[in-house]
């Protein structure tokens, strides 16, 4: 009889992102426009403030122009980007003294629509990985700034063809991939060992005897909830990610009373319309439900249909904060998401949602105790 193969073990190697890559590739050019030479290796400081080592594997510089190549690593949960190739080529600029001027190339996408904070006809690098390259290439050029601009141009060869198994085009960015990452860090959210890392973190809250557990989406709305809650343990707060159902589901097993909610319009809104496995890969944001907040607290219907027709979360905030509804658009998001959690956990602990924007400011505390003042 023939033996069945062993099915493989997911890994937990953590990877990067492409914003960092590309931020190691910008170092590794400006060093060359400084030395003469591009650095076969260098070191990048990625958002969260770590220092990585990234291999360059094409260089090329003389007086004005330096090129430099980082192949993508993206550990243990690749995707389509893994092995793409994040080139950065950067140029002396005789004027704009003192600034760093970031460009997309080929491969990086293009913003067609509002909803995504970025500005529309410009490079899909999202806000963090573009603060990134500047502060990496600022790091080295020293005095080259002094008197002179320096101009970065980001490129992914390639990139177009990896963004079709993208949802890119959904979102109006055509024409390639986008820059990202908000730590520099890849982590396997998608395998098992993130998961059960998620089940371990609520478990331990509990072992702690803690009573209340804080949920995340990721790195930025945990650094803005323990802001917000410093007086708890740190045990407290676990990173989520999109696993809302075994975080949920782990706490009631243990018994934990309060659950605290810290999230973004996004997620959030996959999580008052049901979902508890938040992917972005997975069932679409429900812009109807969106909508239907959106009418409730006031606005016309022209604006509702704009908002019903679009395709991220983000683009009815910003549609929100135009006529001056954000902060009770941000109230109807977090009750519909206590409501819908609460019916689905009828028992066992109460919620509260902590809100912020992308730069982790404080948009929303709404607490179960306010359904009864729902309108």
């Amino acid at each position: 009889m023939e033996k069945k193969k062993a099915k493989k073990k997911k890994g937990t190697r953590k990877g990067f992102t492409t914003g960092a890559c590309s931020a190691a590739a910008a170092r590794a050019a400006t060093l060359g426009l400084i030395s003469g030479d591009v650095p076969s290796v260098v070191e990048c400081r990625l958002p969260n403030d770590q220092l990585v080592n990234f291999s360059v594997t094409e260089m090329y510089c003389d007086s004005n122009h330096a090129h430099a190549v980082v192949i993508k690593d993206a550990g243990d949960d690749p995707d389509c980007t893994d092995k793409a190739p994040l080139t950065a080529d950067v140029h002396l600029l005789n004027d704009h003294k003192g600034e760093v001027i970031l460009n997309g190339g080929e491969g990086v996408g293009t913003i067609t629509m509002l909803g995504l904070g970025l500005e529309v006809g410009g490079p899909a690098i999202n806000p963090i990985p573009r603060k990134n390259i500047e502060e990496n290439v600022r790091l080295v050029a020293g005095e080259l700034l002094e008197n002179n601009g320096i101009e970065v141009t980001i490129s992914v060869p390639g990139g177009e063809k990896m963004s079709k198994k993208t949802l890119n085009s959904r979102l109006g960015i055509v024409g390639g991939i986008s820059i990202l990452g908000t730590t520099g860090i890849v982590h396997p959210y998608s395998t098992a060992a993130f998961r059960d890392s998620v089940i371990q973190g609520v478990q331990i809250a509990a072992t702690q005897g803690q009573d209340t557990v804080v949920l995340t989406t990721g790195g930025r709305t945990e650094k803005f909830v323990i802001k917000e809650l410093d007086h708890l343990a740190p045990a407290c707060f676990v990173q989520m990610g999109d696993f809302l159902k075994y975080a949920l589901d782990t706490t009631i097993k243990h018994k934990i009373k309060h659950v605290i909610i810290g999230g973004m319009v996004g997620k959030l809104t996959k999580m008052a319309q049901g979902e508890t496995v938040t992917h972005a890969g997975r069932n679409a944001v429900n812009t109807e439900l969106l909508a239907e907040l959106a009418e409730r607290i006031g606005a016309n219907i022209e604006i509702c249909n704009d908002i019903r027709e679009a395709e991220t979360a983000r683009y009815a905030s910003e549609r929100m904060e135009e006529i001056g509804l954000l902060k009770e658009f941000y109230n109807a998001l977090g009750l519909k998401v206590i409501e819908t959690i609460s019916e689905r956990y009828p028992t066992g602990f109460d919620i509260r949602v902590l809100i912020c924007d992308f730069d982790s400011n404080k948009l929303g505390d709404i607490k179960q105790s306010d359904l009864g003042n729902k309108n």
